[in-house]
C-alpha cells in the first residue's frame, strides 16, 4: 500500500518507521527537517506532563478564553502509549537515549497521577514520585531515527502542505504537529509556546520536574548539556527567545537544582506545542489523523505509531 505521512517530527517519523516496517511503500512530506521541528526543542524526559497525567480535568474554554494547558480530560490511552514507547526505547540502543532515575514534585495532596502505572518502578513518597525512565536528547535521536526510516526505503521530501489531497497515496497519515489542525480543518488545535534554556551539565545524576507551582519547572540533564524550562504560552506564534523569560527560567531552575549555579548558558530555544483537548488518533476514510500531542510527543509517539499502523492495516 502507498502511504504518505505528513510531518517529520517525532510522531511522523515513528509512524513512517512502523508503516515501512510493515511492508508499505511510505513517503514523508514535511515543512521542515526533523531538527527544525518542535520535537527537537523538547526536554526529552519520557513521562506524560501534567496536561495528560494530573487529577485536574479540563473544561472547554469559553469563547475568546485561552485554554488551560495544565489540564485535559482523562484519557486512558495515555498509559498504554507511554508504556509502549518506553518498551521501544529500551530495545533500540539508540544514540541520544539514556535511562535515568529522577523525581517529579507534586502539589500538596495531589492524587496519584494517571500515568503512574506506565512506569514499572515508580515510587511515591509524600508529594514526590521517583522513577526511572528514558531521557532523550531529541536532536541526536531524530537524526538517528531519520536515518533508520531512510534505510527502510522511506522517501522524505521537505515542502509546505496546504492540503492532504493529491498526494498520490492510498492512505495519508496526518502527523504534521501544529500544522495538522489546519490540514484537517480542525480549529481546536492551538499553539502553546514553550521556552527552554540549555546550560552546561555539571554532572547531574538525574532529572527533576516541579509541578507544584502555577507552571512547571524542570531540569533535564543530557550529559553535554541540561535542558531547563519552562513556559506555557497559549496562542504564541513566534519562536524568538525572550531574554526576560530566560532570566526567569534560570532563577527557577537554579533554585530547584543549586548545582546549576555556576553552569554556563549555552542557548535559549522556543518550540510551539500542538495542543488539543485530547490526541486525535482515528481513521477517516483514506486519512489517518494522529495529532494534538501537546508537550508529550516524545512520550507518546511510539505507542501512537503502533495504533496508526493498526488502523492502516484494518482498512
Amino acid at each position: 500500500m502507498r502511504i504518505t505521512v505528513a510531518g517529520a517530527g517525532m510522531v511522523g517519523l515513528s509512524c513512517a518507521y512502523r508503516l515501512a516496517e510493515a511492508g508499505h511503500d511510505v513517503a514523508v512530506v514535511a515543512a521542515a527537517p526533523p531538527r527544525e521541528t518542535t520535537s527537537a526543542v523538547a526536554g526529552g524526559v519520557v513521562y506524560p506532563p501534567p496536561a495528560f497525567g494530573g487529577s485536574r480535568v479540563a473544561e472547554p474554554p469559553a469563547r475568546g478564553v485561552a485554554p488551560d494547558v495544565t489540564a485535559r480530560g482523562a484519557d486512558e490511552r495515555v498509559v498504554r502509549w507511554t508504556a509502549a514507547s518506553l518498551a521501544v526505547f529500551r530495545g533500540q540502543d539508540a544514540p541520544g537515549v539514556r535511562f535515568r532515575r529522577g523525581r517529579v514534585l507534586l502539589a500538596a495532596g495531589e492524587p496519584d497521577p494517571q500515568w503512574l502505572p506506565a512506569l514499572e518502578d515508580a515510587v511515591r513518597d509524600g508529594d514526590r514520585v521517583e522513577f526511572r525512565t528514558a531521557v532523550v536528547d531529541t536532536p541526536v535521536y531524530l537524526v538517528w531515527l531519520l536515518a533508520r526510516v531512510a534505510a527502510l526505503g522511506v522517501r522524505v521530501e521537505y515542502r509546505s502542505l496546504t492540503s492532504l489531497a493529491g498526494l498520490g497515496a492510498d492512505v495519508v497519515v496526518n502527523a504534521a504537529g501544529l500544522g495538522a489542525g489546519p490540514l484537517a480543518g480542525d480549529a481546536s488545535m492551538v499553539p502553546v509556546g514553550g521556552q527552554v534554556v540549555h546550560l552546561t551539565d555539571p554532572g547531574l545524576p538525574g532529572f527533576v520536574v516541579d509541578e507544584t507551582g502555577p507552571g512547571v519547572t524542570y531540569v533535564i540533564p543530557h550529559g553535554g548539556h541540561v535542558v531547563c524550562g519552562g513556559t506555557e504560552e497559549p496562542g504564541r506564534g513566534d519562536t524568538d527567545p525572550n531574554p526576560a523569560v530566560t532570566a526567569d527560567i534560570l532563577r527557577r531552575c537554579r533554585a530547584l537544582e543549586p548545582r546549576l549555579a555556576g553552569a554556563a548558558v549555552l542557548r535559549s530555544l522556543v518550540g510551539l506545542r500542538p495542543f488539543r483537548r485530547e490526541v486525535r488518533l482515528e481513521r477517516e476514510g483514506d486519512l489517518v489523523h494522529c495529532y494534538g500531542h501537546g508537550g508529550a510527543g516524545i512520550t507518546l509517539a511510539w505507542g501512537c505509531a503502533a495504533d496508526v499502523a493498526a488502523l492502516v492495516t484494518a482498512g
